[in-house]
């Protein structure tokens, strides 16, 4: 088969597999997506965005009930997009890092966007 940008589209192939983070890594990647893609999961992430909060909070925020929610907590703790802390007798939820911020923020830029938006 032939391509009609073959420079180009060749050096932009040679750049992404230079470029291309390990096995691991994109595993790892793929874990913690997979851990935000869920709806539920999501919801904690957008309301956690407010800030750091307790559990009955967060229940009131994104509705359900709480083992329901915990539930979600564990699996995003567990993924390291969340992270907790003790406070007296609560458990204080909150982002990971600035980073999951970013990537919340990026992604509800993303809706707004048209098919043919230039990067």
């Amino acid at each position: 088969m032939e391509c009609d940008h073959e420079e180009a589209h060749a050096l932009a192939a040679k750049r992404a597999k230079e470029n291309m983070p390990t096995n691991e890594n994109v595993e790892s990647l793929s874990s913690e997506f997979k851990a935000i893609s869920e709806p539920s999961r999501l919801k904690i992430l957008l309301a956690l965005r407010e800030g750091e909060m307790c559990v009955y909070h967060i229940v009131e925020a994104v509705g359900g009930n709480q083992s329901a929610v915990s539930h979600q907590l564990r699996i995003l703790r567990d993924n390291r997009i969340i992270k907790a802390r003790r406070d007296g007798q609560n458990i204080l939820y909150s982002l990971a890092d600035a980073h999951i911020l970013a990537v919340l923020e990026l992604a509800l830029v993303h809706i707004g966007c048209k098919e043919g938006d230039s990067l």
